[in-house]
């Protein structure tokens, strides 16, 4: 459990939060959420003691050990693998290193063999002579193979070190976990590991991430940081957002009856509580839930930037083709042989776990780069707009400011226009006069579709648009692209959205293509049911 009393925190001048006065208790998962930079990471580390309030203080039982998700990739680049799982509970890993130098020494005399006495029995409490094992389930959890396991952290690619990270965090049964953003970098089937072992997770849990469907799947509350406050609501991240979206609705219909308001709030906890695939996360939500009242539903101050794709011609039948592409990157075959054909209304994720086919693939497809081999053609009544994954070119050594910048790509040159254009998308008063070369990985975003979105193209292309984006910025896009009547090509780490927008998944593998038409759910069914 862990008690926060009358906790705030100024930093630089501002007021992040005040008044904060929460609990967390075993058997729940708590999602952290909030804008950017409203202090969700920050959070975190006053509950782990890496910073220390302003006022108030943080209760933890001090027979309850707390485990955090490191950030530091390059912390244990000189440890074994198998070792820095577990010093992930250093308690443990400071009796296995002081048992070792007694046993090692050549004088071992009676007050060794007492120590060592001592060192073994509580070596055997905290399950001492399983931690190989352990550690190396949670790996092989994670997929790191066995063949890793007594590597180097050094010799680990960046997506296996996060791996190696986590499983140090979830190492030795530790009663409370602290994780920032833990599926970074995870593939499909590891994010569903974690998912089931956060499920079954006897202890505490609180999470800050950008991915919905992980949020929907594990979290029992949600702890929304916003009007300088942390507050804390029952249910997942769906949950508290359409119940934020109705509450919104409801207090601007001030002339709605309050039965009319209590009974529309118990049919949408009723519909909630049905939705999830996880018995007893299932039953638990459901106790929870049942006891809402109106009072205790989430007002957000939180804004959502204006997302719509709107084409200026509807595209023919003829789209796009694609003929035995190869390319060759870095002496590496990234794509071989890649044909396909795309049809009217396909909206097509393309995924694997080589990242740079797609990205590959796509700058081909927007005329930067030139096949190997092979050839594509795009139909005659087709335009095609293109979010590059990599955005430096355009804003890098850039002097403009963002309603020049935006002019450039704007047939409406009027400030007025780019104003209000720029003011949908979050850039309100003095923000759309900021240096392009100076706006955060967000905001960069935020401009990169709005250059997409004046273009008016039937087809658009997006690789990775959700990197960098919060959580408000994502819904909008991903509603956006929901929307849209034209083409998407697109590729995505997020579930939620490849679920929501994608009617076609195409996966590209060393072999070839699996192309499957359905959602992507379907399609992960389909991997499943071939493996």
């Amino acid at each position: 459990m862990i008690t926060v009393n009358n906790m705030s925190l100024q930093f630089g001048g501002r007021t992040l939060f005040k008044d904060v006065n929460l609990k967390f208790t075993p058997g729940n998962c708590y999602g952290v959420i909030g804008a950017n930079g409203a202090g969700k990471s920050t959070f975190l580390k006053i509950l782990s003691g890496e910073l220390d309030s302003t006022t108030g203080e943080v209760a933890i039982p001090k027979n309850i050990r707390m485990s955090v998700l490191k950030q530091d990739h390059y912390q244990y680049d000189d440890c074994p693998v198998l070792e820095t799982v577990i010093r992930g509970n250093a308690r443990l890993f400071e009796i296995m290193q002081e048992k070792d130098a007694l046993y090692a020494k050549e004088d071992f005399s009676d007050a060794d063999g007492e120590r060592a006495a001592e060192l073994e029995g509580e070596f055997a409490e905290m399950n001492g002579w399983e931690a190989d094992s352990e550690a190396a389930q949670l790996l092989q959890g994670l997929g790191i193979g066995t063949e890793l396991h007594y590597a180097l952290m050094r010799d680990l690619q960046g997506g296996e070190k996060v791996k190696v990270l986590l499983a140090q965090a979830l190492f030795g049964q530790p009663g409370i976990l602290l994780l920032d953003e833990p599926t970074n970098h995870l593939d499909i089937d590891s994010i569903e590991w974690l998912e089931d072992f956060l499920l079954d997770f006897p202890g505490t849990v609180i999470v800050v991430s950008h991915d919905r469907h992980f949020l929907n799947t594990v979290c029992t509350h949600t702890v929304d940081i916003d009007f300088g406050q942390i507050k804390m609501y029952v249910g997942n991240y769906d949950f508290w957002y359409e119940s934020s979206q109705m509450m919104q609705a409801l207090m601007k219909a001030q002339n709605k009856k309050r039965e009319d308001q209590v009974k529309e709030l118990q049919s949408f906890i009723q519909r909630f509580s049905a939705n999830k695939s996880k018995a007893k996360q299932a039953t638990s939500r459901r106790k929870l839930l049942d006891k809402l009242t109106l009072e205790e539903m989430p007002i957000s101050s939180r804004k959502y930037p204006f997302v719509r794709f709107t084409p200026e011609r509807e595209v023919g039948n003829e789209i796009l083709t694609v003929e035995g592409i190869s390319k060759t990157i870095d002496g590496v075959k990234v794509l071989n042989n890649v044909s396909f054909r795309v049809n009217k209304d396909d909206k097509i994720c393309f995924i694997g776990e080589n990242e740079i086919a797609q990205t590959t693939l796509f700058k081909i497809l927007a005329g930067e780069l030139e096949p190997d081999e092979g050839t594509f053609k795009w139909g005659v009544t087709t335009s095609q707009s293109y979010f590059p994954k990599d955005n430096t070119e355009f804003f890098e050594n850039c002097d403009l400011n963002l309603i020049d910048w935006l002019r450039q790509f704007s047939e409406d040159q009027t400030e007025s226009y780019l104003r209000g254009f720029l003011g949908r998308m979050l850039f309100a008063g003095e923000d759309s006069l900021k240096p392009a070369k100076v706006l955060s990985g967000g905001e960069k975003v935020r401009c990169m579709l709005s250059r997409m979105m004046l273009a008016g193209s039937n087809v658009i292309m997006l690789d990775q648009p959700t990197n960098h984006l919060d959580l408000e910025s994502i819904t909008a896009v991903n509603d956006g692209l929901i929307d849209f009547k034209g083409n998407v090509l697109f590729t995505s780490h997020d579930h939620q959205f490849i679920q929501t927008v994608a009617n076609r998944i195409i996966e590209i593998t060393e072999d070839g293509l699996i192309d499957r038409l359905g959602t992507y759910d379907e399609f992960l069914a389909f991997k499943k049911n071939n493996k």
